[in-house]
């Protein structure tokens, strides 16, 4: 199911970094984010509320 929030992530395994980008076209880098975090989000039927809880306010991020 597509998300409403999210339009699009990536993870880059080896720089531990999440790449999100949500429909507003705003993206951000998520530092240090350990691949669990990724395939638990990868997997969740809800991306949005996944990100809520797991990701929003726990990691470093710069926007791109």
């Amino acid at each position: 199911m597509p998300s409403t929030v999210i339009s699009y992530f990536t993870f880059n395994p080896d720089a531990e970094t999440l790449i999100v980008k949500f429909v507003s076209g705003i993206t951000y880098e998520y530092k240090k984010v350990p691949e669990n975090i990724y395939l638990g989000m990868k997997a969740s039927p809800s991306k949005g509320i996944y990100f809520n809880k797991h990701i929003k306010g726990k990691f470093d991020f710069e926007r791109r």
